[in-house]
């Protein structure tokens, strides 16, 4: 497959960041400038530009602060027209910002307009969200009293997004942090700096339709350095961060430090247990999607496969052919499925973790070399690779963000529960069968342990009306759907006393 001319893409990606209304010195960036974006589909450099410091990361969050104060008093409904307006900027700009999503994260087009599609998605439901910001009216125990409670905007929120959804995570914590009342202070990947400046230009488009404060949502560019600035800031009320488990753990205790409030999606290590009982042809196309898609760099991906020993075999033949007839190259390309590694170091990962796994008794049974490197010397392109495992090894228990399948047998349904679980992440996971007490069970408390659990399906790819994380070193945070929202305000409890006496709650007297 031919890979795209390095000059050529660099101008497409120019005049798709000029449509979408990102101001030209910051499309053409800064030639001196200390961040490079590239592209991973030729690992070309399509702009520099200038990181910001800690102190203009201070400023920022010192205008955000200022919105915020402005935004929390405007009703919930006039809140979520700004998101409204976001909403359809976004509908008329999928495709530019889905392109531009597949060039600078290396995901097949129809990912990328369905990157785009999920913040769309998350727009519709914080505008209908804006007039169900609902409290409790609660018994009180004392008569002529009323209890209730009322949820309030929280401040400022910090988010700090990862490569690999470059528009998505932003927008499923900023739509709901605007409907909420908050200002959003965005730290993006400084592998996908010009997709958070798209993103931006199109929330201050709407900001300026709306009659919404400028630095409601702000994006602020550069390394640790600038991340660390804004996990510190005590204006930062909520800091969500979206990456490695490593990531977490350094962020997690200088949060809390400050008693300030976090949202934390971390590592996952996906598995899928298939039961003598699955319908196999529907399992290999749910195992194929979920473990070769995008390239394998989704925190949902599937990288365990866990069969029952009497299905195991005939599952690795057909998966092992279906990956040996997957198209990689570029993902531009409407026939691509598989589109590059982001960078080198993803690469290194991912050969590393083949030649452990190898030395644990590993096989692997495709894939498993790099491709395309004489035509693109600085793009990492791979064949998704299928290894067959012995047992589950310390390399299996690891997540390795690239497309690597673990595939290990089990002959009773408790062992397959038990390696399941024994993994230190509990992002998402997943169970083909069509006995009902299996799936049941799997979906029980004392079955998956992971913030997701499916039947049917694989564990990659997620619906906005569902609250999305996981539990143990995922970090336990949630984001999107159901009462996510929640986490973007704070909570009070008043009681009112509407009657002429006094009483003390729990029959106390005291006088």
């Amino acid at each position: 497959m031919t890979l795209p001319d390095h000059d050529s893409l660099a101008a497409e990606t120019s005049a798709i960041l000029t449509r979408l209304g990102v101001l030209t010195d910051l499309a053409t960036g800064d030639p001196a400038g200390d961040l490079v974006a590239h592209s991973p589909i030729t690992g070309g450099e399509l702009a520099r530009l200038r990181a910001h410091s800690p102190a203009e990361v201070a400023e920022t969050v010192a205008a955000a602060q200022d919105a915020f104060r402005e935004w929390r008093t405007v009703p919930g409904p006039v809140r979520g027209a700004f998101v409204r307006e976001l909403g359809e900027l976004l509908r008329e700009h999928k495709d530019d910002l889905g392109a531009l999503v597949s060039i600078e994260a290396g995901k097949i087009r129809s990912e990328g307009l369905g990157e785009v599609q999920e913040m769309i998605d998350i727009c519709d439901l914080a505008v209908g969200l804006s007039r169900q910001l609902f409290g409790l009216t609660i018994a009180s125990e004392r008569p002529g009293h009323r209890m209730m409670e009322q949820w309030h905007p929280l401040g400022v929120v910090g988010v700090i997004s990862a490569f690999n959804f470059p528009v998505a995570v932003w927008s499923w914590n900023a739509a709901l942090a605007f409907v909420c009342g908050d200002a959003v202070v965005w730290k993006p990947s400084e592998k996908t700096l010009l997709t958070a400046l798209a993103c931006q230009a199109l929330a201050t488009e709407a900001a300026r339709r709306a009659g919404a404060p400028t630095a409601l949502s702000s994006v602020v560019l550069g390394r640790a350095d600038v991340g660390e600035a804004l996990v510190d800031d005590p204006r930062v009320a909520l800091l969500s961060a979206t990456g490695s488990t490593r990531m977490g753990r350094a962020v997690a205790p200088r949060v809390a430090a400050r008693f300030g409030k976090l949202l934390l999606e971390l590592g996952g290590n996906n598995a899928a247990i298939v039961a003598p009982s699955a319908d196999l042809d529907l399992t290999v196309r749910g195992i194929v999607f979920s473990a070769a898609g995008t390239a394998g760099q989704r925190c949902t991906t599937l990288r365990r496969v866990i069969a029952h020993s009497s299905v195991v075999d005939e599952l690795v033949t057909r998966v092992t052919a279906a990956y040996e007839s997957l198209p990689i190259g570029s993902p531009l390309e409407s026939g691509t499925l598989v589109g590059p590694l982001v960078d080198e170091a993803a690469y290194d990962g991912y050969a590393a973790a083949l030649e452990k796994a190898r030395a644990n008794g590993g096989e692997v049974l495709a894939g498993g070399a790099r491709v395309l490197a004489d035509e693109a010397p600085g793009a990492y392109y791979v064949q998704p690779a299928v290894v067959r495992m012995p047992t589950q090894s310390d390399i299996v228990q690891a997540e390795t963000f690239a497309p690597i399948l673990y595939v290990l047998a089990y002959d009773d349904f408790d062992e397959a529960l038990a390696m399941h679980n024994d993994v230190p992440q509990g992002l998402s996971s997943s169970i083909f069968t069509t006995n009902l007490r299996e799936a049941e069970q799997f979906l029980s408390a004392a079955g998956s342990d992971c913030g997701i659990a499916n039947v049917n399906i694989g564990p990659s790819g997620a619906e906005i009306g569902g609250a999305f994380g996981g539990e143990k070193e995922t970090g336990g945070g949630r984001e999107s759907g159901s009462d996510a929202w929640k986490s973007y305000m704070r909570r009070a409890t008043n009681t009112v006393n509407y009657s002429t006496e006094l009483p003390l709650a729990q029959g106390v007297e005291f006088g």
